[in-house]
């Protein structure tokens, strides 16, 4: 027995300042078990009636919390034990600033994870548009986002750019998105047959909803044409490049049929003779 307490009495020395014994490492031990244990009891309880896609995002930002957690009861620790806490702080003063410095941008990215994953901005499954590139969300994490493109490249995107860039979610308010195709037709043109020609290729299209019935505007008297633009309403809108090419095929393919003529730009120059001097 007292072995066992000679060895729980034995002492580690650092420095002058800093020692530990066997026994507040014991001691240590057994506290990060208690909260680790407790830590996953709360989080078993706070995830119990989520919906799952609210329980990823709870866990995520519960994975960060914890370390946190972990940091503070082991200075705590340490502190009641006598260890002199300053002295470590102290010693790590330097390293900590410069890690800090380097790290600012990682630390950005998590914070702005922690933004994303609280007001609910973003949700997997949403399409969004960052910088000019669109993809569907396959997974949010701490620091970054995994979004997927049409093309199945893979973007991983720094949650910073979140705070720093305009970001368009495609799917915020529903999967139904309304999708648009601009034409140009020649002056003197049957404006009405247009407009039953757009109408007829919309609606015959699988991938366009019924309701809202498409719409067809008249959108201005061009330099060289009269212009349209075909507004209908689909369900699955990253792919709407899609069905937006085979309409734009069935228009030109109809507009052949019916003499219907897609203008290309056109100017008038006038060559002007001056008297000779």
């Amino acid at each position: 027995m007292e072995k066992i307490i000679d060895l729980l009495n034995h002492e580690f020395s650092f420095s002058d300042k800093v020692h530990i014994s066997v026994k507040a490492i014991v001691v240590v031990f057994a506290i990060l078990f208690l909260v680790s244990f407790v830590l996953k009891l709360v989080k078993r309880l706070m995830t119990k009636k989520l919906p799952e896609q609210d329980k990823v995002k709870f866990i995520s930002l519960f994975s960060y919390s914890k370390w946190f957690i972990y940091v503070i009861v082991l200075l705590m620790t340490f502190h009641n034990m006598g260890i002199n806490v300053t002295a470590i702080f102290a010693a790590s003063a330097a390293l900590l600033v410069g890690v800090g410095l380097a790290l600012q941008t990682l630390f950005q990215d998590i914070i702005s994870g922690v933004f994303i994953l609280i007001d609910q901005s973003v949700h997997v499954g949403d399409i969004i548009e960052l910088d000019g590139k669109v993809g569907r969300v396959e997974d949010i994490k701490l620091r970054t986002t995994r979004a997927v493109t049409i093309d199945n490249k893979v973007l991983i995107i720094p949650n910073h750019l979140y705070l720093t860039n305009s970001l368009y979610n495609w799917t915020e308010n529903g999967t139904e998105t309304r999708e648009s195709v601009e034409v140009g037709v020649a002056y003197g043109s049957d404006v009405q047959l247009i407009k039953k020609v757009l109408l007829k290729v919309a609606k015959a299209h699988p991938a366009v909803l019924a309701k809202p019935e498409p719409l067809v505007l008249f959108m201005n008297f061009g330099e060289s044409s009269l212009d349209f633009k075909l507004i209908f309403t689909i369900n699955n809108s990253f792919e709407a490049m899609l069905p937006k090419s085979d309409i734009r095929f069935e228009i030109d393919r109809l507009f052949r049929e019916n003499d219907i003529t897609i203008p290309f730009p056109q100017r008038d120059i006038h060559i002007v003779k001056s008297a000779a001097l």
